[in-house]
């Protein structure tokens, strides 16, 4: 569900750039307009909890508004404007990659070997989706942005594992949002932005569109939605599972840009699409495994209750 409302942003996020909002401006808007749904909705339902809860656990979700949130898209974005779209896709979820050798090397955690193997599989996949061989530009802040978008990423999984039955999916969401937009504040110089866009009609899929629809649903599903089961998804799996489920985003894109831009995806792209889904099944069957795969008694004692993940919208 995470990697689908994610992949539905890049129509919607284009269309609002094509129509004159900067990359950046696009970014701002999609997480402040996710803040300002989320903190209501956060005060609301958890109260003066959700303070109590986040305060001893502040410095990880600064850190994972920083980079999760704001850093990752902001570098994507980047990429994208300086190396073909498809390159900059491949470097970006080269993240799950860090992800292993994070727990391998520093933690000196045991990486499973069915999680590698999806690992490995669903990136051969995802190179033949974005088809990484008909073009390569080695700009080097493009490169260093894509690694960057990368890192972040990979960033975003292991705080979320870390915090697991710590702190409330909703929570974690809305504090990110917060510290995103405030950290997009000043180089996406919001004071700049072309607010005539929201108004006006922004062509779109062969029509047109309200520029306040997309933004509201690049902020709605593509962030509060995504961001929410993401959480609630990675409560449940280890970071290194999650991390290559996540390419089923990159097949998500490709389908739904296929259907409402009428993008058509070739033979190859349809088989990598079918590699990733193959990867991404084998990484989660070491979540099953009985050799270390199921997760462990300290994981399940700190698992998140039904009312912590009951916050991600269904």
């Amino acid at each position: 569900m995470s990697s689908v409302c994610f992949g539905a942003s890049g129509p919607f996020g284009k269309a609002l750039i094509e129509a004159g909002l900067g990359p950046l401006q696009a970014v701002w808007l999609r997480i402040a307009v996710a803040a300002l749904v989320l903190v209501p909705v956060a005060a609301i339902l958890r109260g003066r909890a959700v303070l109590r809860g986040l305060r001893p656990h502040a410095r990880p979700l600064i850190v994972y508004g920083l980079t999760g949130v704001a850093g990752c898209q902001a570098c994507y974005f980047v990429a994208a404007s300086r190396l073909p779209v498809g390159v900059a896709i491949l470097l970006e979820f080269s993240g799950p990659v860090i992800v292993l050798g994070w727990l391998r090397l520093v933690r000196r955690v045991p990486v499973h070997r069915t999680a590698a193997a999806g690992v490995a599989i669903a990136m051969a996949g995802l190179a033949l989706v974005v088809q990484v061989w008909t073009g390569l530009s080695l700009d080097p802040l493009g490169l260093a942005a894509g690694l960057g978008a990368a890192a972040c990423q990979a960033s975003y999984f292991l705080i979320v594992d870390r915090l697991t039955g710590r702190v409330d999916p909703l929570a974690i969401t809305s504090a990110g949002s917060v510290v995103g937009a405030a950290a997009l504040t000043v180089p996406a110089v919001p004071w700049a932005l072309p607010w005539d866009v929201l108004p006006a009609d922004v062509p779109f899929a062969g029509t047109t569109a309200p520029g306040w629809f997309l933004v509201a649903w690049i902020g709605i599903v593509s962030t509060v939605i995504a961001y929410l089961t993401g959480v609630a998804g990675l409560q449940r799996l280890s970071a290194q599972v999650g991390g290559a489920i996540c390419y089923t985003e990159a097949v998500a894109a490709a389908l739904i840009a296929w259907a409402v831009l009428g993008e058509r995806l070739t033979p190859v792209q349809m088989a990598g699409g079918a590699v990733v889904l193959t990867g991404a099944y084998i990484a989660q069957r070491a979540a099953a495994g009985p050799a270390g795969g199921q997760a462990s008694p300290a994981r399940k004692r700190r698992a998140p209750s039904t009312t912590a993940t009951g916050a991600a919208p269904g």
